[in-house]
């Protein structure tokens, strides 16, 4: 039965019932709360949706704000329960000027046991909170 249910709410988006796709769509979030300015540790992900054969997902964070400054990121292992923890991901964090605000847009990429990616979604912020 709930295989049945399972197929028929993903069917009712595909066919415009009233239930967006996005629902099933892979994507993150994350919060910079207890995150400071200019250091190393990453915040945690909540991952939601993330496709069957997901074994890892590479992060790499950008500065709208200052797109030129590689803030880089890391791949790390993924066991399918949704959250990847604070501080896992090696980066240099957020560090806006003294009184500015800057926008930060983290790329999310699930890769399959070979690294091959299996889809891609974005989560942003700005900082400082």
């Amino acid at each position: 039965m709930k295989r049945l249910i399972a197929t028929a709410t993903v069917a009712a988006a595909v066919l415009g019932l009233g239930i967006p796709a996005s629902a099933f769509a892979f994507s993150a979030s994350f919060s910079w709360k207890g995150i400071g300015a200019c250091g190393g540790i990453s915040p945690a992900f909540v991952v939601r949706n993330a496709p069957k054969g997901t074994k890892r997902l590479r992060f790499a964070m950008r500065d709208y704000d200052a797109p030129n400054f590689r803030h880089g990121g890391s791949t790390v292992a993924y066991d399918g329960k949704g959250r990847v923890a604070q501080g896992a991901i090696s980066y240099v964090g957020p560090c806006p000027p003294t009184g500015q605000r800057h926008r930060y847009i983290w790329t999310i990429e699930a890769l399959d046991k070979s690294g091959a990616v299996l889809v891609q979604t974005e989560a942003q912020g700005s900082f400082p909170p």
